[in-house]
C-alpha cells in the first residue's frame, strides 16, 4: 500500500497528497506513491483563488459561462473562483437565482467555486436566505453597474444593507465610485472624455463613505478593484483604527495605465478606469496593505465593444487566465511569497474558506507547476475565453503554467485539459 496518492518532487519542497489533501510537506519526503510527479525544475505555487470573476451564467452565457471561464482560469493556475452576482441574468439576489447559478456551476465548472450574492434596492429581506445558501459575501454598487437588473444602492440602502449584513456576519464588497462625482456622458465621447469623467476623487469619496458606514454598522467590508495607492491608504488607515476592512486590486491597475487605455481603446475599458503612471507607482508601493488580487474578469462579445462613443462601449477586461502569470512575470517587483499571499493565502483567510489557501498540511492539494524560465506570448490562439480578446495580447511573459492540480488531480497539463470539469461548491465557514 502506498504512503501517498500523489508525491510531487520539487526542487525546493516535496508535497505528499492523500484523499485530495496535502498530508506532507518538506524536503526529500520518504515514502511511495500511486503517482509521482517530477517537478525538480519547476516552481510550485499554491493554486490561485480569484475572488472576482463574472462568468455571466445563467442568462448571458454567450458572454462567457462557467465551462469556458473556468477552463481559462485553470490554464492560468487558478483553482478556485468566486463568481459575482452580475452580469448573470437574473442576477444572484435571492434564493432561486442562487440555486440556478449553483446548478450551472456544478454542471460546468472545471475549478472549485464560491458565489457572491447581491445587495441591491429591495432585496434586504433576501439577505438571510442568501447567507443560508452559502454566499461568500454581498456585492453592492455605489454607482451604476451598467446592468439594468442590478441597480446601485443609495446611501440609505447601503447603510441598511451593511447593518443587516453585520447582524448576519456577512462580508459586504463595494464597487466604490461616487455617482455625484462621475461626469455625464458626452455625445461623441472619446477615451480621454471617459477617463476625465471618472476621476480618482470619485473613487476616494466613495471609499471613504463605505469606510464610515462600516465603522458605524460594524460590517465586515471589502473594497474591490482599488485602482490607486491613495485608495489603499484610506483602507489601511481605517483598518488601523479598528474597522474590519480589506481591499482588492487587479492586474490591470498594476500593469496598464491611462496611456494604455488610450492606445488600446475598448479592450482596456474598465471602471474605475486605468490611472496615470504616478498613481500606478503608488499602488505598487502600497501593495503590502492590499489583501487580495482578483482579475475582475468581465467579458463580453466583441460586438458590445464596437461603439464609436466610448461611453457606450461595454466596460470590462478579460483577464482571469493571466492573473497568476502576470504576477509571476513581475518577479523584480513582487516576491513569490507575496504572490501566494495576495492570490491564495490572504483570499482564503478573508473569505473564510478554511480548506483552501497556501501549501499547508491539511489544505486542499491545489497548486500549479510553473516553468520560470519559459517565455510565452499571449495570443488569441492561447486564450480559452468564449470571446478571445484581452488587452494583454502580444505581451511576452516569463513563466509558463505547465500543470494545474485541483485537490490532487491534474486538470490542465502542457496546454491541454485533463479529465472533465469537477468543480465543487465552497461554503464559507466561521459563521
Amino acid at each position: 500500500m502506498s504512503d501517498f496518492d500523489l508525491l510531487v518532487r520539487g526542487g525546493e519542497q516535496d508535497i505528499g497528497v492523500s484523499d485530495g489533501k496535502i498530508v506532507a510537506f518538506g524536503r526529500n519526503l520518504a515514502g511511495s506513491a500511486s503517482e509521482e510527479i517530477d517537478a525538480l525544475d519547476l516552481a510550485i505555487f499554491p493554486g490561485a483563488i480569484d475572488a472576482h470573476v463574472h462568468f455571466n451564467e445563467p442568462g448571458r452565457t454567450d458572454w462567457e459561462g462557467f465551462a469556458t471561464g473556468s477552463r481559462a482560469a485553470a490554464a492560468g493556475g487558478t483553482t478556485t473562483i468566486f463568481d459575482m452576482p452580475l452580469n448573470a441574468h437574473p442576477p444572484t439576489i435571492d434564493g432561486p437565482s442562487f440555486d440556478a447559478k449553483r446548478a450551472a456551476a456544478e454542471k460546468n465548472s472545471w475549478v472549485d467555486f464560491g458565489l457572491w450574492g447581491g445587495l441591491v434596492p429591495g432585496n434586504l429581506e433576501q439577505l438571510e436566505t442568501l447567507r443560508a445558501r452559502g454566499v461568500v459575501g454581498l456585492k453592492a454598487f455605489m454607482c451604476g453597474s451598467g446592468i439594468d437588473d442590478f441597480p446601485a444602492v443609495n446611501h440609505a440602502t447601503l447603510r441598511a444593507g451593511m447593518k443587516r449584513a453585520a447582524e448576519l456576519d456577512l462580508l459586504v464588497a463595494v464597487h466604490a465610485e461616487s455617482n455625484e462625482l462621475i461626469g455625464a456622458p458626452s455625445d461623441h465621447g472619446t477615451v480621454r472624455d471617459y477617463l476625465a469623467s471618472r476621476p480618482i476623487e470619485a473613487e476616494l469619496s466613495a471609499v471613504q463613505t463605505a469606510l464610515d458606514l462600516a465603522r458605524e454598522t460594524g460590517c465586515r467590508l471589502h473594497i474591490v478593484h482599488v485602482s490607486c495607492g491613495r485608495g489603499v491608504t484610506l483602507v489601511a488607515d481605517a483598518r488601523a483604527q479598528g474597522v474590519d476592512v480589506t481591499c482588492e486590486t487587479c492586474p490591470h491597475y498594476l500593469f496598464l495605465n491611462d496611456q494604455d487605455m488610450t492606445r488600446l481603446g475598448a479592450v482596456a475599458k474598465c471602471a474605475p478606469p486605468l490611472r496615470a503612471q504616478t498613481d500606478q507607482d503608488e499602488l505598487w508601493q502600497r501593495l503590502g496593505d492590499v489583501t487580495t488580487i482578483g482579475s475582475d474578469h468581465s467579458p463580453s462579445p466583441w460586438s458590445l465593444k464596437e461603439e464609436q462613443n466610448f461611453f457606450r462601449v461595454w466596460g470590462g477586461i478579460s483577464s482571469c487566465q493571466h492573473l497568476l502569470p502576470l504576477l509571476i512575470d513581475a518577479a523584480e517587483k513582487i516576491s513569490r511569497a507575496e504572490i501566494a499571499r495576495l492570490t491564495s493565502i490572504g483570499v482564503a483567510e478573508r473569505f473564510r474558506i478554511s480548506e483552501k489557501g497556501g501549501l499547508t498540511i491539511g489544505k486542499d492539494a491545489d497548486f500549479t507547476l510553473v516553468d520560470l524560465q519559459a517565455e510565452e506570448v499571449i495570443s488569441t490562439d492561447t486564450l480559452h475565453y468564449r470571446n478571445p480578446h484581452t488587452p494583454y495580447l502580444g505581451r511576452k511573459l516569463r513563466g509558463r503554467v505547465v500543470q494545474t492540480m485541483l485537490r490532487g488531480q491534474t486538470i490542465f497539463k502542457n496546454g491541454h485539459f485533463v479529465g472533465t470539469g469537477r468543480g465543487r461548491f465552497l461554503h464559507p465557514g466561521s459563521r
